[in-house]
């Protein structure tokens, strides 16, 4: 467990019907180079980065937010409104809020593939950018496994059960220890009023996933306006970044390097020495 707190933050975003709130953590770092903004995936929260985070911020500030519906943000009150547009505009109102003009990216598959569609926007302030485990081409299969869980609203008797619960579904994680798997069975849950757990995110993220039919995506003229530096970060059993599209990233666009992850599927977990030393080392150039 990392042994820094962070400091919690929220800023408010304006959304189709009303205000709501923006969680976001800071973990105070140099100020000489642009901060860090990690994002998160579909179901998660920004605690998913708090071993990254610890050690990025040694270098610069690192800031963690929780999109809407997840962690500590508020949750939307109509369901439709979970979209990469809805992203799009609370990321903007929160750089505007840390009043920088650039930043470094790391996105974890929905958190990847939202960096993508900023880093192609006439004015991003996206200077260098970490994709992992995603990129503009993501098959239908994928989408059609990540159905069978996104939406569901299990309640845990137990924070054992909590944990056994994430070994399942974030099993393409990779290898980690007893103790990176008890922290994110404490930081991907809440209290139930009524007694035990459940997940730290409002089921409705799942309706615009599933209000209309699965298929591809495929936005690859959108990633060949890229033009910030780019790491793509691809576990090698990932059905979700096919290992074509991953070369291919390396040849289009911004011609991305490519790192593949042994032993990992969707996503490496970005939480061990060596995957943090290659986002660092990557993030640190220029």
């Amino acid at each position: 467990m990392p042994a820094m707190t962070p400091d919690l933050h929220f800023v408010s975003c304006l959304g189709a019907k009303g205000f709501h709130r923006m969680a976001y953590r800071v973990w105070p770092g140099p100020t000489d180079r642009p901060p860090v903004v990690c994002v998160h995936g579909l179901t998660r929260n920004g605690h998913d980065f708090d071993f990254l985070a610890e050690v990025l911020s040694r270098r610069r500030t690192v800031i963690c937010p929780d999109m809407a519906g997840r962690g500590d943000s508020d949750r939307l009150p109509d369901g439709a409104e979970y979209g990469y547009p809805r992203y799009m505009a609370d990321t903007a109102t929160l750089v505007a809020r840390l009043g920088v003009d650039a930043v470094d990216w790391v996105g974890t598959s929905m958190g990847g593939f939202l960096g993508i569609l900023l880093a192609a926007t006439r004015g991003n302030p996206i200077r260098r950018m970490v994709l992992n485990d995603v990129g503009p081409f993501i098959p239908q299969a994928a989408l059609e496994q990540i159905g069978t869980y996104v939406g569901r609203d299990p309640h845990f008797a137990s924070i054992e059960e909590a944990d056994a619960y994430q070994r399942t579904v974030a099993a393409g994680f990779g290898r980690l220890s007893d103790a990176q798997w008890a922290h994110m069975a404490r930081t991907m849950t809440r209290p139930d009023p009524a007694g035990g757990l459940r997940l730290a995110y409002d089921p409705a993220i799942a309706h615009p996933f599933r209000a209309q039919p699965v298929k591809d995506v495929d936005i690859w003229p959108v990633y060949d306006r890229v033009r910030a530096p780019t790491l793509v970060i691809r576990g090698a059993e990932s059905g979700l970044l096919p290992a074509d599209t991953a070369v291919a990233m390396t040849e289009r666009g911004p011609k991305a390097e490519l790192a593949t992850i042994a032993g990992c599927a969707h996503a490496p977990a970005l939480m061990d020495e060596a995957q943090i030393a290659l986002v660092a080392e990557f993030l640190d150039r220029a």
